[in-house]
C-alpha cells in the first residue's frame, strides 16, 4: 500500500487507481515492495506493450472481474527484472503469463529511463528471447554496449529498436546488431554521438531489411558511411540525417542512386548540401513524400523545380532559413505537387503574395503553413489563401509572426477557415486586440499567440521627479 498509481492505458482506458487497491483486489496475493534505488517505482506504463490473451477466468487464484490480468503481469514483471519484490504463495498464473510469448512483443521503457541500467536490459532479453519484436530504450543513459550485445544475442527477432539518446553506445552495438539481428527494420540512433561510419558499414552487411534509420546528430558520419549503408540497405524508406554536418552532395548522390523506395528524408542543418545533391535525390526517389532541408542555405529554386518535376506525391516540405528560394520556384512546386499538406517557409525572405496565390489555387490539402519572418507577405496574399481550396475544411495552422505588413484585415480573411486551430501573430505590429477579438467570435476555439507591449505610463504632471531623498536638504 504505497499509495502510488498504476497507469495501463490500453487496458484501463485512462483510469488511475491506487496500487494498494489493485493488490487487495487480487484476494490471495501478498506483495512486499522494496525501495528501488532509494525511491519508490513511479508508474508502470503499458501503453505500447503487447496485450494479454489469456482470460482472467482461467487463472487458478481468485481475481476480481474488474481487474485485468494484464495488470498483474506487468506489475510482477517490472519488479521481477529489478530483483526488488517477492510474493507468496507461488502463483501458477505468473508462470502462465511469463511463458506466454504474446506478452513480450513490445516494450517501451521511456518512462523509467532514469532507473534503467544495463542489467535490466539483459534480464529483459533473457526473459523475452525470440518473442520480442519492438523495444524502446529512448533516453536510457545507463545502457551501454555490453548490455546491447547480450540483448542482440538473445532477441534475434527484434524488428524495431529505439536507442535515441543512449549516449554510451558506440559502433560495437551496431556490430552486435549486424551479427545477430538480421530482421531489424527500424533503428533509431539519434544523438548517439559516438556512432561512426563503421556502424553504417556493419548495418549494411547484417541488416538488409532495414527500412528506417535515424542517425540525427551523429556528426561523425561522412559520405563513406552513407555509401556503405545504401549499398546493402537499398530498401530504406525513412532516413534522418539531421545535424550530420559533414555530409556533402556526394552522400546524397549515393542515396539517390540506391534508394528508390525512399519516402522521408531529413537533411536539416546539413550546411554543405547544395542543389547538385538534392536534384539527384529528386530524380532517383520519385516516391518522396517528406523532405526537410531547413537550414540548407545553399539551395535555390532549382530544388523546387526538381521536386515539382519528379516528386508529385510530396506532402511535407520544410525549407526554413533557405533565403535563396523565390516565388518562381514555389510556383512550379505548387502547380505540380497537389498533395502538399505541410510547408515550413520560415525566413524564406524573398517570397511574396504570389506564392500564396499559387498555393491557394493548386494545393487543396494544405493544413499547416509557416510564413514566419516572410516580411513581404501582405493582407492580399492572406485574402487569396482564405478564399482558396484549402481554407474552409483543411487549413489548421498558420504562422504569421514577424510579418510586419499584416493587419487586422488578414484576420477578417481567415474567419471562414473553420478548421483553423492555431495562428501565430507575434511581432505583427499592425495587429490589434480588437481584430483578434473579432476573429474569436467566428472561431471560438482558435489558439492565438500574440504579444502586446504594456502601455507606457504617461509622464508625471509635476515634471521630472527629484532624485534625492525627502529627508535630505540641498545645500
Amino acid at each position: 500500500g504505497c499509495g502510488h498509481s498504476v497507469s495501463l492505458c490500453s487496458s484501463f482506458q485512462g483510469k488511475n487507481l491506487p496500487l494498494s487497491w489493485w493488490i487487495l483486489a487480487g484476494g490471495c496475493i501478498w506483495v512486499t515492495i522494496l525501495p528501488l534505488q532509494g525511491g519508490w517505482a513511479r508508474e508502470l506504463c503499458a501503453t505500447q506493450l503487447g496485450l494479454f490473451s489469456v482470460p482472467w477466468q482461467s487463472w487458478k487464484i481468485p481475481i476480481a472481474p474488474e481487474v485485468p490480468a494484464l495488470f498483474f503481469f506487468f506489475f510482477f514483471f517490472f519488479f521481477y527484472i529489478n530483483h526488488t519484490f517477492t510474493f507468496f504463495p507461488p502463483i501458477k498464473a505468473w508462470n502462465v503469463l511469463a511463458l506466454d510469448g504474446s506478452n513480450w512483443q513490445r516494450i517501451d521503457l521511456f518512462d523509467f529511463q532514469r532507473d534503467i541500467e544495463g542489467r535490466v536490459v539483459e534480464n529483459i532479453s533473457k526473459r523475452c528471447g525470440g518473442f520480442l519484436r519492438k523495444l524502446s530504450l529512448r533516453g536510457c543513459l545507463g545502457v551501454g554496449d555490453n548490455a546491447l550485445r547480450t540483448f542482440a544475442q538473445n532477441c534475434r527477432n527484434i524488428e524495431v529498436l529505439n536507442l535515441n539518446g543512449c549516449t554510451k553506445i558506440t559502433d560495437a552495438t551496431c556490430t552486435s546488431l549486424s551479427k545477430f539481428c538480421s530482421k531489424l527494420r527500424h533503428l533509431d540512433l539519434a544523438s548517439c554521438t559516438s556512432i561512426t561510419n563503421l556502424s553504417l558499414k556493419a548495418l549494411s552487411e547484417g541488416c538488409p531489411l532495414l527500412e528506417q534509420l535515424i542517425i540525427s546528430w551523429c556528426d561523425q558520419v561522412t559520405k563513406d558511411g552513407i555509401q556503405a549503408l545504401v549499398r546493402g540497405c537499398g530498401g530504406l524508406r525513412v532516413l534522418s540525417l539531421k545535424g550530420c554536418t559533414q555530409l556533402e552532395d556526394e552522400a546524397l548522390k549515393f542515396i539517390g542512386a540506391h534508394c528508390p523506395e525512399l519516402v522521408t528524408l531529413n537533411l536539416q542543418t546539413c550546411l554543405q548540401i547544395t542543389d547538385d545533391g538534392l536534384i539527384t535525390i529528386c530524380r532517383g526517389c520519385h516516391k518522396l513524400q517528406s523532405l526537410c532541408a531547413s537550414g540548407c542555405s545553399n539551395i535555390t529554386d532549382a530544388i523546387l523545380n526538381a521536386l515539382g518535376q519528379n516528386c508529385p506525391r510530396l506532402r511535407i516540405l520544410e525549407v526554413a532559413r533557405c533565403s535563396q528560394l523565390t516565388d518562381v520556384g514555389f510556383t512550379t512546386l505548387a502547380r505540380n505537387c497537389h498533395e502538399l499538406e505541410k510547408m515550413d517557409l520560415e525566413e524564406c525572405v524573398q517570397i511574396t503574395d504570389s506564392t500564396l496565390i499559387q498555393l491557394s489555387i493548386h494545393c487543396p490539402r494544405l493544413q499547416v503553413l509557416s510564413l514566419s519572418h516572410c516580411e513581404l507577405i501582405t493582407d492580399d496574399g492572406i485574402r487569396h489563401l482564405g478564399n482558396g481550396a484549402c481554407a474552409h475544411d483543411r487549413l489548421e495552422v498558420i504562422e504569421l509572426d514577424n510579418c510586419p505588413l499584416i493587419t487586422d484585415a488578414s484576420l477578417e480573411h481567415l474567419k471562414s477557415c473553420h478548421s483553423l486551430e492555431r495562428i501565430e501573430l507575434y511581432d505583427c505590429q499592425q495587429i490589434t486586440r480588437a481584430g483578434i477579438k473579432r476573429l474569436r467570435t467566428h472561431l471560438p476555439n482558435i489558439k492565438v499567440h500574440a504579444y502586446f507591449a504594456p502601455v507606457t505610463p504617461p509622464p508625471s504632471v509635476g515634471g521630472s521627479r527629484q532624485r534625492f531623498c525627502r529627508c535630505c536638504i540641498i545645500l
